[in-house]
């Protein structure tokens, strides 16, 4: 292992957010603070607790999990693409450096920022809504489960975009919708059954519930199968990575 070379790629992507702290950091924090603002503090005064739990602590892990998805993704998108553009990626390449060091270099910034991110954000929401953790640990590695997994997921987005539009597709077009639609700000069991079941398509209804979880012990679908689903897709963004690397697929042209 060239720790050397996986040192280097992480500090210098760590290096890249403290130098953009407004956009990397500030700006996430501040846009998640309005929703508690608005559906903690103002809505969820005026609704009623879901399952026990008032409304403005229920929404706080969708509201986390909407965060550091597009954060991973995005983080780790753009870590990878601007060697592609700038062409230094070629000397990268070169270098004697393993797939596997690359991918620790680049998916472990934007993993290590998407975990930052979303402890300044529970820090926060403590300013607006009480709530309490009932599984700490759990809660932290569900955190860094997601955030490891969608970096990955990230990193092939960055390397199959070809143009700057292509970085914001999946996250604006895809992810936030399916976030919105994953039980962020209610619990699908609120559905007509039939929706119910529409919903057990969605990824990210597994990601919430599974993080719901570890707050108040209480989920949509069971831990095992949160759990489970996502291990699933972070072995199958491996596989893709592992096939990029291996045929090349627009690293190489």
């Amino acid at each position: 292992m060239n720790f050397y070379a996986v040192r280097a790629i992480y500090r210098f992507e760590m290096a890249r957010t403290f130098r953009t702290l407004m956009q990397s950091i500030a700006s996430p924090v501040l846009s998640t603070s309005l929703y508690f603002v608005v559906f903690g503090a103002a809505i969820g005064s005026r609704m009623g607790a879901i399952n026990g739990i008032s409304y403005g602590a229920f929404i706080i892990p969708g509201l986390v999990m909407l965060a550091l998805l597009n954060e991973s993704i995005s983080n780790a998108s753009f870590g990878i693409y601007m060697p592609k553009f700038t062409g230094t990626i070629y000397e990268l390449l070169s270098a004697p450096v393993s797939y596997g060091e690359v991918i620790l270099g680049y998916v472990g910034a934007a993993a290590s920022k998407s975990i930052l991110l979303g402890t300044l954000i529970l820090i926060t929401a403590r300013l607006f809504v009480p709530y309490s953790i009932a599984h700490p640990l759990a809660m932290l590695g569900f955190l860094m489960l997601t955030a490891v997994t969608f970096s990955l997921f990230g990193f092939i987005i960055g390397i199959w975009a070809d143009g700057f539009e292509k970085l914001q597709i999946v996250p604006l077009m895809i992810m936030t919708p399916l976030t919105f639609l994953g039980g962020s700000f209610y619990s699908i069991d609120m559905l007509p059954p039939i929706w119910q079941k529409i919903a057990l398509f969605n990824p990210v209804v597994y990601l919430i519930s599974g993080f719901r979880w570890s707050f108040y012990g209480q989920a949509d679908v069971s831990l095992g199968l949160s759990l489970g689903m996502t291990a699933v897709f972070l072995l199958i963004c491996l596989s893709i990575i592992r096939w990029i690397f291996k045929t090349g697929y627009r690293l190489r042209s």
